[in-house]
């Protein structure tokens, strides 16, 4: 059998039985090797090569994590919360409850956008954000199903449309392994290719708040202890913490870093005094820990397809694969993305899945005769595919960690289900349609 389908069916079953992904990808590495004809020593050779190439992705997800941390640090999200408690409870004095409602709905997918480019803390914000909030939202009996696609839409389609943030990081991904796989593209043209699969997600988003949940959902009060009170925060500590908003992505634009850009807010922060230096090595350190698990993903998937590709076992599926579908791209186009569903799937970070599916459909989309931009479409929406509706998520147990602060809402049901409906069945079409007329 090939090496690179051993390879992939190794990875997805023991992810899928809840092995560790990284465990799941050095197992699949090495049988893939051995399988395609490399010894144990040269495979792990190679997979240990491929590490580097990620190095500068999981530095830029570490100082992100930092930078995210220092940002709660000055208590920027907890004025953010306060601020929409205090409307909402004003609104819900007066009984307007349809407006109370919007204005959760709303402030929730503002975070949620904002936490991927603009104020790059990722789901640190959530654990903040949503267990005060559980109570108004009992009262308004808000379906919590609704909250969770709204925030798993705030977490995924800015990143794979913007290039900021958590976009960029997704966006160099993208260009670096599409041009190790054998076809050069540029940044500038990613926003555009992954503008249909984006407005997927926003058809589901709309469907999942106009249709599927506005209905009433009744909820149980239940005092949370780990709720936080209203936090102290000064106006200069605030200012300062949008001074470094704003400074990181001047540096990130300008120095073309995400690395320099997250640093340089951080220094602004430390410098406000709203962060002491002595809290440096700790914030640093538990900024990290919030970011370690992609980051060790990452770097066991960039191995995971160097050894794919050293087998050479690559150039013989995308020929039989070719020779398969014939010139049928539209058949073709959904069978990638059936196959890229499978695989992010089980791995649960698109991040991480760019290097394998890279490895196979770069080949594969330039054998059929796709153009450059359906080729972008096909595998930023393949990789995209495993951040909804995947149980290993950061896009779905970051929802779950606060919609559950009271035991009331299931992390399968509640939450994986629902983002699979609506956001993956979307990417799913209007990723193909983006394929086919690119």
């Amino acid at each position: 059998m090939n090496a690179v389908l051993i390879a992939v069916l190794v990875m997805l079953v023991l992810s899928l039985l809840r092995v560790n992904v990284v465990f799941a990808l050095i197992a699949g590495a090495l049988i893939g090797g051995i399988t395609g004809g490399l010894s144990i020593a040269s495979t792990i050779e190679v997979f240990s090569n491929g590490l580097g190439g990620s190095a500068e992705v999981a530095l830029s997800y570490a100082l992100l994590g930092g930078f995210a941390v220092a940002i709660s640090k000055t208590g920027l999200p907890n004025l953010m919360v306060d601020k929409v408690l205090q409307t909402v409870g004003k609104e819900g004095e007066t009984k307007k409850k349809t407006y109370s409602k919007a204005l959760i709905v709303f402030s929730i997918l503002l975070m949620a956008c904002f936490s991927q480019n603009l104020i790059p803390i990722h789901i640190a914000f959530i654990p903040i954000l949503i267990p005060p909030m559980l109570n108004i939202m009992n009262e308004l009996k808000i379906d919590r199903r609704l909250i969770a696609s709204v925030l798993t839409f705030g977490l995924t389609a800015p990143y794979i449309l913007l290039p900021a943030g958590f976009g960029k990081i997704f966006h160099e991904i993208l260009a670096e392994n599409m041009a190790n796989s054998g076809l050069t593209i540029e940044l500038s043209d990613i926003p555009i290719a992954m503008l249909l699969p984006t407005a997927g997600l926003l058809v589901g988003l709309l469907i999942a708040v106009f249709f599927s949940y506005r209905k009433p959902k009744n909820y149980q009060t239940i005092e949370i202890a780990e709720v936080k009170q209203q936090s102290s925060y000064s106006k200069i500590a605030i200012t300062f913490s949008f001074i470094a908003i704003i400074t990181a992505l001047i540096v990130q634009l300008v120095l073309d870093s995400m690395i320099f850009g997250a640093l340089a807010g951080i220094i602004v922060i430390y410098l406000s005094g709203a962060i002491k230096w002595k809290e440096a090595d700790s914030l640093l350190t538990e900024g990290m820990k919030m970011m370690a698990y992609i980051g060790f993903v990452m770097l066991a998937a960039f191995g995971f397809a160097d050894v794919l590709k050293e087998t050479g076992d690559v150039d013989a599926l995308v020929k039989q694969a070719a020779a398969l579908i014939g010139d049928n791209q539209a058949l073709a186009a959904i069978l990638m993305l059936f196959v890229g569903l499978l695989v992010t799937m089980g791995i649960g970070s698109s991040f991480s899945t760019i290097p394998i599916i890279a490895t196979i459909f770069v080949p594969l989309s330039l054998e059929l005769g796709f153009s450059p931009m359906a080729t972008i479409a096909l595998v930023g929406t393949a990789a995209a595919l495993g951040d909804a509706g995947s149980p290993a998520s950061d896009s779905t147990l970051g929802p779950t960690a606060g919609l559950n602060a009271d035991g009331q809402h299931n992390h399968i049901w509640d939450t994986c289900v629902p983002t699979f409906i609506h956001y993956n069945i979307p990417l799913i079409l209007f990723g193909w349609l983006a394929a086919i007329i690119l």
